[in-house]
């Protein structure tokens, strides 16, 4: 079978890793490709992801990425024929076409895979993108989320009758087989006898997340005075370059200058806040204590970890504890239950993924 697998930001690689690696151990003829954006080709180079490079974000306005979805999409159209009607050597059979196209949230393949007639699965953990979902899962025969999204909230977009639900969080699958490395630690110049606070800028980018964070601004001033005046370690993850040369700027912020082995600095930091939703939910399925500054509106995911007292939402900058915290108990952020660790099997995605072709 050949399966082709479309990257365009920075978390899909990590969900799609496993999938990759469980589709190769099958014997599947795997193709990936990737968008320019963020760290998403730092990342496939470091999992020794095989892809072709093609498009870039256009930018974070309506009329910008629907160009951009246009663009890329075709030019992923015109990538995946040349792959199935390419010169092959004599005696040899003409390379079939894909069997199916996977994605995470990639409207591009998507939109490419319908053009093509190829069966598509997208899957996605944030149920509010609404531009998003009403072109992939019109388009997608099936839809893979997390059994916390209900379904109704996902008819509206087409997707009645396509939804696959898995248990838990996505990062329990792709996180099953981590342990974390200290060596991160030594990388970054940074004393673990120190409290280590990683933080995630907003997503500004992203069409569901349109307004600047002020609450995230006092966090990082609240962070600054911290660091100089407690030892505090501030580790900032930005998502694009403007983001870290701006950073870069302020006293005693580490900002790592490519991509890094965010989930070991995870597993091994005190606390975690993020504006976005993959490392706030990494944070606790390693259980490390973490708030979110999210500002739009909550997926059922956030709200049902919110509900269990497994993520926080960070009202003011002066609930943050920015001591170090006990690593078997959490007497420093009573309001957030630490949880153990749940490693599950991403052959699961791997079957959800692959049922258009079943069913």
């Amino acid at each position: 079978m050949r399966v082709w697998i479309d990257l365009t930001n920075s978390p899909h690689v990590l969900v799609m890793r496993p999938v990759i690696e469980r589709l190769c151990a099958d014997g599947h003829e795997v193709r990936v490709t990737a968008r320019d954006f963020a760290q998403t080709l730092a990342l496939c180079e470091r999992f020794g992801i095989a892809h072709t490079a093609i498009g870039h974000h256009r930018g974070e306005r309506l009329m910008a990425k629907t160009t951009g979805l246009a663009s890329r999409s075709a030019a992923l159209v015109r990538w995946a024929r040349a792959q199935g009607s390419g010169a092959q050597p004599p005696g040899t059979h003409p390379t079939r076409r894909f069997d199916i196209a996977l994605g995470h949230g990639s409207n591009d393949v998507s939109v490419a895979a319908a053009l093509l007639r190829v069966p598509s699965a997208t899957m996605f953990d944030y149920e509010w993108a609404t531009v998003q979902h009403n072109v992939n899962c019109r388009l997608a025969r099936v839809v893979v989320v997390p059994d916390a999204i209900p379904v109704v909230r996902l008819e509206r977009y087409g997707a009645k009758g396509k939804v696959r639900a898995y248990e838990g969080l996505k990062e329990e699958y792709y996180l099953h087989d981590f342990e974390p490395d200290i060596g991160v630690l030594e990388d970054l110049g940074l004393d673990r006898e120190r409290p280590i606070v990683v933080v995630r800028p907003p997503p500004v980018l992203s069409l569901y997340h349109r307004f600047e964070n002020d609450l995230f601004a006092r966090v990082l001033e609240r962070l600054r005075c911290a660091a100089a005046e407690d030892g505090v370690q501030p580790v900032v993850l930005p998502r694009v370059d403007s983001q870290r040369e701006q950073l870069a700027r302020v006293h005693r912020f580490v900002v790592p200058e490519g991509a890094i082995d965010a989930q070991s600095l995870i597993a091994y930091a005190d606390l975690v806040i993020s504006a976005g939703g993959t490392m706030n939910r990494e944070a606790v399925a390693l259980g490390t204590p973490v708030y979110t500054t999210f500002e739009g509106r909550l997926g059922a995911v956030d709200e049902r970890l919110i509900e269990e007292g497994r993520l926080r939402k960070l009202v003011a900058p002066g609930e943050l504890n920015l001591g170090k915290r006990a690593r078997d108990s959490n007497p420093a952020h009573p309001s957030i239950r630490l949880a153990e660790r749940v490693r599950r099997d991403p052959r699961v995605l791997v079957d959800l993924l692959l049922s258009p072709l079943s069913d």
